[in-house]
């Protein structure tokens, strides 16, 4: 595919300080993506009992915060979960993770590009949505092949705009408040018939807690950079539990302020745009077109950090050898200049950006439960790596050790029950998942085993002398 030259790089390029890997996995997050995007399927079935979903949410993010932690202090490696969960569970189970993680995030970036045409639409209507996310696909492609401290400050710029946007929430719904916070927890309500209002009860905050744990995804995100990264054993895992606080805070607020804040919770609950009804009743169409703007910027912020982790990941791919040879030269190569895996990185972007023609709820469909398998896999990964001493020499240690993967995997269980009883996208997705690691699992056990084993590398030294294991 590519060939290698003698003169390029054999190593990433070990130049982010803990803050540049913080910025560019929150931008992964995109906390304003998920407050006008999530969020207001989280209102829809809760009513103000979403501040309790998502409270009850940031308390499952922690423990899987703790986890990925552990686990990444222990392998901060370019490869991420697959890597991880290669070295404490076995090569089959992190080969089918990998091909899993690889699958699905090709595809989501092109879920989150496709929202760049809709919030644009509000200033230049009728744009094609499309074509505009297949574009951004491909910038983001052209800017994440320049050095990883650009791309760092690059996001961390358009994360500051994506920053104003939720503070403009907070300051219309806490300035204009109908309603205290005490209320929202004590005496919360949902939307009942007729344009009315009824209690929400338990079973419904507890059914959108499941919505909302979604919402904070991507903190783990860190470990991708873990090879780029000083003193990474320790800087990763500080990064996943930073990234962790700062999403949940950045998220819970504006929706707490937009439930304080809505003249009519009714209407707001009836709303097809719950965010848009709240900036145009309280703020005007002037800031709501600006706002747009701003979370406009952020899903192009996500695409671009979103990329660079992928990237990444078929880097480390291709650097274990996972693809015939000629594949796997091109997406371990890295550019002369700027130590960035610039094949794996354009093969992202031109995958994502043909993918953005498929239908939407096709893509929600083939890569809704992807992530509860993950995180499950990466609980029973640090349960035994505890148990065989595999993760001992990592920086950090979880604590209440082992409650926090017990206690969510408890929960990731009721997450995929509520995803099997949804006939629409919940179900599908569960058989499309699957699917995936079927064929994941047969491609290993009858080509990659046959064919003389995985090299799983750690990326420490040149090639031709790294550490290397096989099957």
């Amino acid at each position: 595919m590519v060939a290698e030259e003698s003169g390029s790089p054999r190593r990433l390029h070990r130049g982010l300080l803990v803050l540049g890997t913080l910025l560019i996995t929150l931008s992964a997050i995109t906390p304003a993506s998920s407050v006008f995007i999530i969020a207001p399927g989280v209102m829809a079935t809760a009513g103000t009992g979403a501040v309790a979903s998502f409270l009850a949410a940031g308390v499952v993010g922690i423990f899987m915060a703790f986890v990925y932690a552990e686990l990444s202090s222990a392998f901060p490696l370019t490869g991420g979960e697959y890597a991880i969960v290669g070295r404490t569970l076995g090569r089959l189970p992190g080969f089918m993770i990998m091909i899993l993680i690889g699958f699905t995030n090709l595809l989501i970036l092109a879920v989150i590009a496709l929202g760049v045409g809709i919030y644009l639409g509000v200033v230049f209507p009728g744009l094609p949505a499309a074509p505009v996310a297949a574009v951004t696909c491909l910038l983001a492609a052209a800017f994440a092949v320049l050095d990883i401290k650009f791309n760092a400050v690059l996001t961390g710029i358009f994360l500051a705009i994506e920053m104003l946007a939720l503070a403009a929430v907070c300051v219309l719904g806490f300035g204009n408040a109908h309603r205290s916070v005490g209320e929202l927890l004590t005496a919360p309500v949902v939307a009942g018939t007729g344009g009315g209002l009824s209690p929400a009860s338990l079973g419904v905050i507890v059914t959108a807690t499941a919505v909302a744990i979604f919402a904070y995804n991507g903190y783990g995100g860190a470990v991708y950079f873990g090879e780029e990264t000083e003193n990474a054993s320790r800087n990763i895992a500080r990064a996943i539990l930073w990234a962790l606080g700062i999403t949940v805070a950045v998220e819970l607020i504006p929706v707490t302020a937009v439930l304080v804040g809505a003249p009519d919770l009714g209407e707001l609950f009836g709303a097809p745009n719950m965010m848009a009804h709240f900036l145009d009743s309280v703020g005007g169409p002037t800031l709501s077109t600006l706002v747009s703007l701003g979370i406009a910027v952020a899903i192009v912020n996500a695409v671009l950090a979103i990329l660079l982790m992928v990237a990444r990941m078929l880097f480390s791919s291709g650097r274990d050898q996972a693809w015939p040879a000629p594949m796997s030269a091109g997406l371990r190569a890295l550019h002369p200049r700027f130590g960035t895996p610039w094949v794996a990185t354009l093969v992202a972007g031109a995958i994502a950006a043909a993918v953005c023609f498929l239908d939407e709820k096709l893509l929600l469909v083939l890569t809704g439960t992807a992530l509860v398998v993950v995180y499950f896999v990466l609980c029973v990964a640090a349960l035994n790596g505890r148990r065989t001493g595999s993760t001992a020499h990592g920086s950090y240690r979880m604590p209440l050790f082992p409650l926090p993967p017990l206690l969510a995997m408890a929960a990731l269980a009721y997450v995929g029950y509520v995803s099997a009883t949804d006939p629409e996208i919940g179900r599908p997705s569960l058989i499309v998942t699957a699917v995936v690691l079927v064929v994941a699992a047969a491609y290993y056990l009858l080509w990659v085993r046959r064919r003389g084993g995985w090299v799983m590398r750690d990326g420490s030294s040149d090639e031709s002398t790294s550490r290397a294991t096989t099957t």
